[in-house]
């Protein structure tokens, strides 16, 4: 027998093996789960004003805005970085094809090289963004550290152009990007690892709300 296997009872169902555990696993996943509850928990949210807004409410207005985007035509826009730019795409087709919701990342290589080498890295997104979206249009900007010059330069474009706008970042509580937006939702997470899982979680529980809507 394997070590760490399963074996068989008497009543035909299968017990763990203990003999040769990890001494504290255990205890390190339940740290780690119990950091990330704690993370969750204290989500914090704010409007354009820096007025609290409670998370019920916060998502309330989210399903609002992911409804009128839908009846009007309109479109919502996903940008990031990195772990996040892989999250903008994995959540605009979630939206899309389980939210029925038009929307839109920046992922055409020519597109967002040509722009990086013309332009500059910091207009990435600003000047697609600028020429595609629209009053009306929503744009998501998931940033782990909340100041990427690229992300903010495209929530500032969005800004002027009309666009309403949802932040998501974490690490300083100071970061600059959790005051641009229309809902700012900021994790108090001190790890790139933490930020991430906790920004997944409420993208998917937005996107649920929606296919449960």
């Amino acid at each position: 027998m394997t070590e760490n296997a399963t074996e068989q009872d008497g009543a035909g169902g299968t017990t763990p093996c203990t003999g040769n555990s990890v001494s504290g696993t255990a205890d390190l996943y339940n740290s780690w789960l119990a950091a990330l509850h704690r993370i969750l928990t204290e989500l914090e949210v704010t409007d354009s004003h820096g007025c609290t807004v409670a998370a019920d409410d916060a998502f309330e207005r989210i399903v609002a805005m992911t409804i009128a985007v839908t009846r009007t035509r309109k479109e919502i826009f996903f940008i990031g970085n990195g772990a996040s730019a892989s999250m903008a795409s994995h959540f605009a087709a979630d939206l899309c094809k389980n939210g029925h919701v038009r929307t839109r990342v920046f992922t055409d290589l020519s597109l967002v090289t040509a722009v990086a080498n013309d332009c500059g890295v910091e207009d990435m997104f600003a000047v697609p963004l600028q020429e595609q979206g629209r009053s009306g249009d929503v744009l998501v900007a998931i940033s782990s550290s909340g100041s990427s010059p690229n992300i903010l330069k495209a929530v500032n474009t969005a800004n002027d152009i009309g666009l309403t706008v949802i932040t998501l970042s974490g690490l300083k509580p100071e970061n600059p990007l959790r005051r641009l937006g229309t809902l700012n939702f900021y994790v108090a997470a001190d790890t790139y690892g933490f930020t991430e899982t906790a920004h997944a979680a409420l993208l998917h529980h937005w996107i649920d709300l929606i296919v449960e809507s």
